[in-house]
């Protein structure tokens, strides 16, 4: 049961939990009690949970978030979503072979009486910007219901491990993400205003202005006078050859089981996408003691902030930029990965495929916002508000600031003698959400003596965190306050603040006071169960990652300000002192290509667009180029859009095989939208399942 276990962790604590016994296909196993069962199998090394009734192929997990059945299992005779369904003592779990079977039902459901419940506001999803939302509500004594999917509160929060950017007044930038989840999960649970239904999904929002919700497996129906959408997005998928094998999944599902399950998913994980989301998926992957083999970008530069890109490159990761993945190989499980370089056309140049060992696939292509109860909300007259990556896809630096100016309209609509929001919260909301600068050249410090800090930052990000903390006053920022680069000028004391609060882990310590030709380098470090101590031999490198050489280790340590961040101290000439910001840890033959050919039969013969229902993009494609542009007819005639997600995968795959196609929007007909967010027993509305 240990062998997929992450025992230690260098940000995370390993909580010890009950043991118990439960059975998968008749086999006796050991699982964590209430882990979600996806997690026990995958502990247990168990990866594949099922075979689809259409053509045979393996089905594990995909989106761990319970809003696709691709992790379906029988579980004591019922058929359950194993991301969403906890395991317990003897529970008996069977894999899907085809059809899930039905459970045999005796006798007839009693109907009882659903209980109707009124609130001033509903707020749907208790992540950044729901809780931002909430407090400025529970401040201004405003009745609220704040209804989230999940046992514990903060959303993607709680599994970011990494400390976060933005500004430290406003969005608490220097603290790591999940500490910041239960900090505000916290003033939440302890208001008086707001209830808080934890394991409570929204089903939607109906034309009579009610909603209902199913809360703790129950379902009850909510009238609320204002609704505030903060659920958040969905990831966006890929087509590509072999993109249904299983161990390709996303980001949110990887951090999932690595930083909320402490699950080793994978051994060596290849990343599809370089914007933030996929960049520091690949950090939590490193910290997590997994394999990086790689991470490539389409676009001729990553999207995401260049100190997290730099970061991973530094510790090893190799980033290809201007490729595209060509397949995934393998029979039911990934086995290796090719990419291509493309063009400015995104076309594969050919001679220019790679492909590289791995067995995770992890895709991060970008974000498309969870709208349904907006629009829903509209059509009923319900007033609504929506905030967040509901509202618009950002950092959840900028989610939380955000949350907190809705909140604050939400509290205008009750009461329009409040106090107004400042123009200068929209300002810095602005600021919040923007897009990185361009990468700039760093200028060195004419400057050999003394102590102080040199600061790797290429690029203007929202982020502020060390001018906030230097106790000398020594760190500035240039121009804006939250958003320009950060310049040290001034006296610097070796506090080692700074360092050990940049989440990007940009700024070095130099120290020249007892050996000018060869100062101290003092270097963050948050990979620690990959242990550095002293005397051991370490390659530094520079800002991009190019090699300095090899130098000994004289110490290495947290501090007392430091939060679980390393410090690690080095003597170096001084003539590269100012140049190393890190050491790699990964070897090159973790991420060294293969020169053997994949066998045909390894390579899938098209992409599929629907994982449901398995269908094709050659079959979607087909049929669009018999003129067929009405989204529904192409569901009843192929099925694609008719599985369990509800088109939450699919629809954005067909919208780009319309495109390629140069089908006019005004020409397409949506799919009509199903009446239900996620799939829900009969019985629940029965007798509200009680």
């Amino acid at each position: 049961m240990t062998q997929n276990r992450i025992n230690t962790h260098p940000v995370l604590d390993v909580p010890q939990k009950e043991l118990v016994s439960f059975y998968w296909n008749k086999s006796k196993l050991v699982g964590k009690k209430d882990e979600m069962i996806s997690s026990a199998l995958f502990a247990n090394n168990i990866k594949i949970f099922g075979h689809h009734h259409k053509d045979g192929s393996a089905q594990g997990i995909f989106c761990a978030n319970g809003q696709c059945a691709k992790c379906m299992v029988i579980a004591n005779g019922v058929p359950v979503k194993a991301c969403m369904t906890g395991v317990k003592e003897n529970m008996i779990v069977e894999s899907v072979e085809g059809l899930p079977r039905l459970p045999d039902v005796h006798e007839p459901l009693p109907i009882s009486n659903i209980e109707h419940l009124s609130t001033d506001v509903l707020i749907i999803g208790g992540g950044p910007a729901g809780l931002s939302a909430s407090i400025q509500l529970e401040e201004h004594k405003i009745s609220t219901i704040l209804v989230d999917d999940k046992d514990e509160l903060g959303g993607k929060l709680v599994l970011q491990t990494h400390k976060f950017f933005g500004s430290q007044e406003d969005s608490h930038a220097g603290m790591r993400g999940m500490d910041i989840g239960r900090m505000l999960a916290k003033k939440v649970q302890d208001s008086t205003y707001i209830d808080v239904w934890k394991n409570s999904t929204a089903l939607y929002v109906f034309d009579d202005k009610k909603v209902g919700i199913l809360k703790d497996g129950v379902y009850k129906i909510v009238t609320p006078k204002v609704i505030l959408n903060a659920a958040g997005a969905r990831e966006k998928f890929l087509r590509f050859k072999g993109n249904s094998l299983s161990g390709v999944y996303g980001a949110g599902a990887f951090q999932t089981l690595v930083n909320r399950d402490l699950i080793k998913p994978t051994q060596k994980l290849f990343i599809i996408g370089g914007g933030n989301v996929g960049i520091i998926a690949g950090y939590h992957a490193l910290q997590a003691g997994i394999k990086v083999v790689g991470l490539c970008e389409a676009l001729p530069a990553c999207g995401g902030y260049k100190v997290h890109e730099d970061k991973l490159k530094r510790l090893g990761v190799p980033i290809y930029t201007s490729h595209s993945i060509v397949s995934a190989n393998g029979s039911d499980s990934v086995s290796s990965v090719t990419i291509a370089q493309i063009d400015k056309h995104f076309q594969v140049i050919e001679g220019t495929h790679k492909t590289f060992e791995c067995d995770t696939i992890l895709i991060a292509v970008g974000l498309e916002s969870v709208s349904e109860f907006t629009e829903e909300a509209q059509s009923a007259g319900i007033k609504i508000f929506s905030a967040g990556d509901a509202s618009e896809i950002a950092e959840a630096s900028s989610a939380m600031f955000n949350g907190k100016i809705t909140g604050l309209k939400v509290v205008q609509h009750f009461k329009p003698d409040a106090k107004q929001i400042p123009e200068s919260w929209y300002e810095k909301a602005e600021i919040l959400k923007s897009h990185p600068g361009p990468v700039q050249k760093i200028e060195a410090l004419d400057r050999e003596e003394g102590i102080f800090p040199v600061i790797h930052c290429k690029q203007e990000i929202p982020c502020n965190p060390c001018s906030t903390v230097c106790a000398e006053g020594s760190i500035k920022m240039t121009g804006d306050p939250i958003k320009g680069r950060p310049r040290f000028d001034g006296e610097c004391k070796g506090c080692m603040k700074c360092l050990a609060i940049c989440p990007g882990l940009a700024i070095t310590l130099v120290d020249y006071r007892k050996d000018k030709d060869n100062p101290v380098v003092f270097l963050p470090y948050e990979i620690s169960n990959i242990e550095i101590k002293k005397n051991d031999p370490i390659d530094l490198v520079d800002v991009d990652g190019n090699p300095l050489g090899t130098y000994t280790v004289l110490g290495a340590r947290a501090t007392k300000d430091s939060n679980r961040t390393q410090i690690v101290r080095v003597k170096v000439p001084k003539q590269i002192a100012q140049k190393v910001v890190a050491f790699n840890i990964q070897e090159k033959a973790v991420t060294k290509k293969l020169t053997q050919k994949i066998p045909l039969d390894q390579i899938q013969d098209d992409e599929v667009v629907c994982l449901c229902e398995r269908v094709t993009a050659g079959e979607i494609r087909d049929l669009v180029k018999k003129g067929i542009t009405d989204m529904n007819q192409i569901k009843a005639i192929s099925r694609a859009g008719m599985g369990p997600c509800g088109q939450k995968t699919c629809g954005n795959l067909m919208g780009q095989i319309f495109r390629a196609e140069k089908i006019a929007q005004k020409d397409i007909v949506n799919s009509v939208r199903r009446p239900l967010y996620i799939e829900v027993p009969l019985g629940k509305f029965a007798n509200g399942g009680q």
